[in-house]
């Protein structure tokens, strides 16, 4: 089998390709033509969910005619798919991606979700090559085929000859590119009445929940069964903490808390993990909202105590948190907490800690990732690594991408498409999941999310993990990840937690 290569872009690339939102990244070299179709599928073996299970690993490629402004397309994506007798058109489809935006998919593939995912050494210092490629029992492919989507100019996927890139570059035109996408898949595989899911992450967040509501609208696929946010962004009221904003600062205070946890610089009082982040958090709700909103006129005694009490679940002393009028921002936190010792804490994932307070200590992971990628699809399906392949579209940043208005904080709730979800499907099911060491989309935006909703909360699970954006690199927040996959396809009278 002729072997082919993809390409490895520069690390500030990398790093920003895992979704965060306000990153630019760095040119890479203009696609080029694939000289010979690539296409190709392998048999294998694996145990997932503690079922042995035979399937087809494919590199597929799907030809999108062009549709209304949208240019037409070759999406190129990898796919996984049950080979057991009970394997049907009943099956559910798992369709997964990242986001950006917008990047390829290789992170949760070869994250978590993939039938090989990258272990991360306990030691969190630990360089890259410490990092494991190993079999993941935790996939659940024991449930649902698996199917990742690498949007156009991302991975291996393009635009056609002539097409403009740039028709996708908007919320509304990239939901409706994957949506295309699963009806072609789903015809392709003769599985239409397929039970659909939908992961994703990040940025990806924001199009799984566009696509959910462009689904439930008639003319198309099936309405989806579920959709998994992971590391959500549609309410995105935290991510740009401006002064003004006081409600980034409370959804913000439990990552801070778990931050300061790992560090051991937080006044623990004997608590568990979980009571602490509880009482950080209910903290959060009451009078640190509370204080913030009083502003300047909170002053003597109480602003005392407000500040004595963010410096037991924060570690910064109370006189610095006076001196910012109870305003600590995530990347002054970062910075702030061990700044004594000259290091500063990871974006991505807090748990880390470097020297270097211009790059992202935990950006370890993601270099990881890529170099396991690499060698996993090199045997797998003979393919290596060339400039043909992208780990993130040159979208040319925020203001080059259409949000539905002036920026992504303009309109800050992208959730509302999931109404229509729940509307038209009523065994429809929402899990939304976060990191609590993640400083880019952080716990308490995903809780603020599922309290302020409209959702029937009977479908709804919110669950967190111990790590970072990619909370899955640890094993045991893998395994939880796995699980929570498999209960949200299964459902069940006591799946939904209502956020609580």
């Amino acid at each position: 089998m002729a072997t082919r290569t993809i390409a490895c872009l520069a690390t500030a690339a990398i790093l920003s390709s895992c979704a965060s939102l306000d990153a630019t990244p760095e040119p890479s070299s203009p696609e080029v033509a694939m000289e010979e179709a690539l296409e190709r599928s392998v048999q294998r073996e694996g145990i997932f969910g503690g079922e042995p299970i035979s399937y087809t690993a494919a590199v597929e490629e799907l030809d999108l005619p062009a549709r209304d402004e949208r240019p037409a397309a070759n999406l190129v994506s990898f796919s996984y798919v049950a080979d057991s007798p009970t394997a049907g058109a009943e099956r559910p489809v798992l369709f997964v991606f990242n986001g950006g935006p917008i990047s390829a998919s290789l992170w949760l593939h070869i994250g978590a979700v993939g039938p090989k995912r990258v272990s991360a050494p306990y030691d969190l210092s630990a360089p890259v090559d410490e990092f494991e490629l190993v079999d993941n029992p935790h996939a659940p492919l024991d449930v649902a085929d698996l199917v990742f989507f690498d949007p156009a100019s991302t991975g291996f996927s393009t635009v056609a000859e002539g097409g403009d890139p740039t028709a996708f570059f908007s919320i509304e035109a990239d939901a409706a590119q994957f949506v295309d996408f699963i009806e072609a898949w789903l015809e392709r595989h003769d599985r239409e009445g397929a039970p659909i899911y939908i992961l994703g992450e990040s940025y990806g967040t924001m199009r799984a929940a566009e696509a959910a509501g462009q689904l439930a609208e008639p003319g198309g696929p099936p309405p989806a069964d579920g959709v998994f946010l992971m590391g959500q962004a549609v309410n995105i009221i935290e991510y740009a903490q401006r002064r003004q904003n006081i409600i980034s600062y409370v959804v913000s205070l439990p990552t801070l808390a778990a931050m300061g946890w790992e560090q051991d610089r937080v006044v623990r009082k004997g608590r568990s993990f979980e009571t602490f982040i509880a009482d950080a958090t209910a903290f959060g709700e009451t009078d640190y909202l509370t204080a913030l909103f009083q502003g300047n006129r909170l002053e003597g005694d109480e602003l005392r105590r407000i500040a004595d009490k963010l410096e037991e679940y924060t570690g910064i002393p109370a006189a610095y948190y006076v001196e910012n009028r109870l305003r600590i921002s995530k990347e002054q936190y970062r910075r702030e907490l061990l700044k004594a010792e000259s290091k500063v804490l990871g974006r991505s994932d807090g748990r880390y800690v470097g020297g270097d307070p211009q790059s992202d200590a935990s950006g370890v992971v993601t270099q990881a990732y890529l170099t396991s990628f690499t060698r996993y699809v090199s045997e797998v399906f003979d393919l290596e690594i060339d400039e043909s392949y992208r780990t993130l579209a040159e979208v040319g940043g925020l203001n080059a991408w259409g949000w539905g208005e002036a920026s992504p904080f303009g309109h800050f709730d992208y959730s509302v498409r999931l109404e229509k979800a729940f509307e038209a499907n009523p065994d429809f099911r929402l899990l939304v999941g976060n990191g609590y060491h993640d400083t880019m989309t952080t716990v308490g935006a995903a809780d603020y999310l599922v309290a302020q909703a409209d959702w029937p909360m009977d479908r709804v699970r919110l669950s967190y993990y111990q790590g970072g954006h990619m909370a899955y690199s640890s094993d045991e927040s893998a395994e939880a990840f796995g699980q929570d996959i498999r209960d949200w396809i299964a459902g069940g009278e006591d799946w939904a937690n209502g956020g609580e």
